[in-house]
């Protein structure tokens, strides 16, 4: 709270570049949308690059510590009127100034940014953003609360399609009760999409307790073999891996502290598959549509579907892609892939 809802004040402040790492390129109508969300919404904004999944027409989107909103009002877009997005996020309260107060004063941000709060930014902004869309009512709300108690904020049992999350798991520090909330609010069939920062190895107790670490996204990182178990225990589908990138560290002290241990801004993608939609292998066929992926779907790093194309799969793509709102744009065959399928999404 003090770190995202005080001293950060733009993103010039970071010291690593844990929280500005791109994802992969955008899609024309994710870049358009992007140029509609209000500077300051953008300026007060600390992510790993996007995090946009694909085909989002009419979704109920979750997103876990969604900051000053800039997610939630490109998926805004992307949902349509009749889709609905909702943030949480756990900074509060206006900033105060004074003795005891944060190294950055509010004198860094031009006038029109005063000092406030990631929450208090994202909610004021609501109105100007339902205008430049032309919507008749907000299809956006801001909720304070915590990931790891989504039933304290009131979030119901399978009601999202999507969970999304930006580089904000690894602050927490009960990591298996983020996905195991974020498995119970999604509905059957439902995606969480999320970019994190994941380490080499377990962390020292001297790095995760460093204050400036575990603001950066580093000294909270989730060492990346630990995600798969957590994922099997909690029941989700083996995480698939999107895209991954090196982080960067330009402080020489932390540096130093850090070690021989190396990090990387990951995003990956988990299913709440049902039980009943567990089969063998098969083949399937894409039959395009997808706005900004008509022609080729890179689903992550072992799957890419281009229209029109028989693609062999194993049981765990072949369960997701027949559960999941992607149903509708394959054509899904039971029948044995071929012994170069990949085996597993991960």
């Amino acid at each position: 709270q003090d770190y995202y809802g005080k001293e950060l004040q733009k993103s010039e402040d970071l010291k690593t570049s844990a929280c500005v790492t791109l994802a992969r390129p955008l899609p024309k109508v994710v870049r358009d949308a992007l140029e509609r969300v209000h500077e300051e919404v953008v300026a007060r904004y600390y992510g790993c690059g996007l995090v946009i999944p694909e085909y989002l027409e009419l979704c109920q989107i979750l997103d876990l510590g969604s900051g000053s909103g800039r997610d939630c009002y490109l998926l805004s877009q992307l949902v349509g009127e009749q889709g609905h997005i909702t943030g949480i996020d756990m900074t509060q309260g206006q900033v105060q100034h004074g003795a005891g107060a944060s190294p950055c004063p509010a004198s860094i941000l031009p006038p029109s940014f005063p000092s406030s709060s990631q929450v208090e930014v994202a909610k004021k902004h609501v109105a100007y953003h339902m205008d430049k869309f032309g919507y008749r009512k907000p299809n956006v709300e801001f909720l304070q609360g915590y990931m790891e108690k989504l039933r304290d904020a009131g979030l119901a049992d399978d009601s999202y399609d999507i969970v999304i999350s930006n580089c904000v798991i690894n602050l927490a520090p009960d990591k298996r009760a983020v996905l195991q909330e974020a498995y119970r609010v999604l509905k059957p069939g439902g995606e969480m999409y999320f970019s994190d920062i994941y380490a080499s190895q377990r962390l020292s107790e001297t790095v995760r307790k460093h204050r400036v670490l575990w603001g950066e996204c580093l000294g909270g990182a989730l060492y990346w073999r630990d995600l798969y178990s957590i994922a099997e225990e909690v029941g989700f589908s083996p995480p698939c891996l999107v895209t991954a990138s090196p982080i960067t560290i330009v402080d020489k002290e932390l540096e130093g502290i850090i070690g021989d241990c190396r990090f990387v801004s990951a995003t990956f993608r988990l299913f709440k598959v049902p039980g009943s939609s567990r089969a063998g292998p098969g083949q399937v066929i894409y039959n395009g549509g997808i706005v900004g992926h008509e022609r080729e779907l890179v689903f992550d790093a072992n799957f890419t579907f281009k229209e029109r194309e028989v693609v062999d799969v194993d049981a765990e793509m072949a369960a997701i892609l027949q559960s999941s709102r992607f149903a509708d744009k394959f054509l899904i065959q039971a029948g044995r892939a071929n012994a170069a399928a990949p085996q597993g999404c991960c």
